[in-house]
């Protein structure tokens, strides 16, 4: 094989590879000899069938099997002898498609590399890490949450109109154009207003209400209502409210504790408390990952595969469109084209991802079979009953398995670099992490509105 180098210019590289013929027919006689060990020709003896022959019956399918091996070879026998690592798939072209027996196969492959990465001097790289003290206050505050959650309802004085967030003990009967729909009846209904969970209007109808009351309630159904005999329409209820009561909270004590699960008031205490410092040291890390990859993207200077660059321009284009586009869940539109903001954020994720990749091998990151197996169990709470069928669809979902791979790989390159930089753990309040974090979101959300 012969290799010969056409192009080096930034990232980009081109070579000239020639199989030669010698080195084909030696391949294809391999491939024949095979053939013939197990083939049985009329007139010989398995396995003697002469190969002339057997080039005449076989040699054209053959030839496509070397050539493509040939081609596979020829392209990790030179990136092994290079070292160099392509970014994206390599563009493998053959040269003379047509070749006949006895010519020599010319191939050209052309890629990018990827960049060597600089040094980092991580001394200087100084990030500040919140860290949030959860004080008694949060800690009654999520109680009376859990508290007003568990909520009963007792009857309100007679005569006492209904606010939002009320229960209101109802009948009540729907008809359009006067004349009864299936399912639009009910009896005994305890309906909370503002709770949402009927048709759009009506709940806020029934705000001041009384017990005993009467009162028709007019709604259209929304056009993509289930019921497409009911879609769009505008129906009439007929209601009465049989009873008004008012929210009651459960009182703060043991036996709340024990509705969720713990001994006594103390120790629903001692799990909220715990609760809320995982829940805000998770918060506090990803402001700290935000403003590392802030610095790093300030700090990192190297050149980008501007074919990279661009496959990310195009991804980002289209899921920004398709963000400000969500009634169309297809791709039957015009090919977004990527601009210069596009390019900017591609760029940025793109050296961020480089640059992580680099981290990885060097200090030999890897995410194990615990570390996924973790992962989807987690993913499969979210499908209550359905657990075994998630998981077994996540396992044999390559494409998934590597949306759940990458974040985990990522959490772990950032601890390798925190491990390194220089940090300073800062005090602060609960409302000062949110502030942070909501101003972060605030800035993400423009950089975004710019791109659209």
């Amino acid at each position: 094989m012969q290799v010969t180098q056409t192009k080096s210019e930034g990232l980009a590289r081109e070579y000239a590879v020639v199989v030669t013929a010698g080195e084909l027919e030696a391949k294809s006689v391999e491939k024949l000899e095979a053939v013939r060990a197990d083939f049985q020709m009329k007139g010989f003896r398995k396995g003697k069938a002469p190969l002339p022959l057997l080039k005449k019956m076989f040699g054209k399918s053959l030839m496509g099997e070397v050539v493509q091996e040939s081609v596979e070879e020829a392209l990790k026998q030179h990136l092994d002898e290079t070292g160099e690592r392509p970014a994206q798939q390599p563009d493998v072209k053959i040269v003379n498609e047509q070749f006949e027996d006895g010519d020599d196969l010319s191939i050209e492959i052309k890629y990018e590399c990827i960049p060597a990465m600089p040094e980092v001097d991580w001394s200087g790289v100084a990030i500040e890490r919140r860290v949030v003290e959860i004080d008694d206050a949060a800690v009654d505050e999520a109680l009376e949450k859990l508290a007003a959650s568990a909520e009963s309802y007792e009857p309100r004085d007679e005569g006492a109109a209904a606010e939002e967030g009320d229960q209101v003990l109802l009948d009540f009967e729907g008809s359009i154009d006067g004349v009864p729909f299936d399912g639009g009846k009910g009896e005994d209904f305890p309906l909370k207003l503002g709770s949402g969970s009927f048709i759009p209007g009506f709940e806020d109808q029934l705000i001041g209400v009384t017990s005993g009351e009467s009162r028709d309630v007019t709604v259209s159904f929304p056009e993509n209502y289930g019921n497409a005999e009911l879609a769009g329409k505008e129906a009439v209820f007929a209601c009465t409210a049989k009873e008004v009561r008012k929210p009651v909270p459960a009182p703060l004590d043991d036996a709340l504790a024990q509705k969720y699960g713990a001994g006594s008031l103390d120790e629903l205490k001692g799990q909220i408390r715990e609760r809320l410092a995982a829940e805000f040291a998770g918060a506090a890390r990803q402001l700290l990952k935000r403003r590392l990859l802030d610095v790093l993207d300030e700090k990192l200077e190297f050149e980008l595969p501007e074919g990279l660059v661009e496959a990310e321009a195009k991804s980002v284009a289209h899921q920004l469109w398709h963000d400000d586009h969500p009634e169309d869940q297809g791709h039957e539109h015009p090919e977004i084209e990527p601009d210069d903001e596009h390019r900017k954020i591609a760029s940025r994720r793109v050296k961020l991802a480089l640059f992580f990749d680099e981290i990885g091998k060097t200090e030999k990151i890897e995410v194990s079979e615990q570390d996924m197996a973790q992962a989807v169990m987690e993913q499969a709470r979210n499908y209550p009953g359905q657990e075994r069928e998630f998981i077994e669809f996540i396992r044999s979902n390559q494409q998934m398995l590597a949306q759940i791979r990458a974040p985990l790989f990522e959490d772990k390159v950032v601890d390798a670099i925190v491990a390194k930089a220089s940090v300073t753990d800062t005090p602060v309040s609960r409302e000062e992490l949110q502030k942070e974090i909501d101003a972060l979101d605030a800035d993400e959300k423009e950089a975004e509105a710019a791109a659209s």
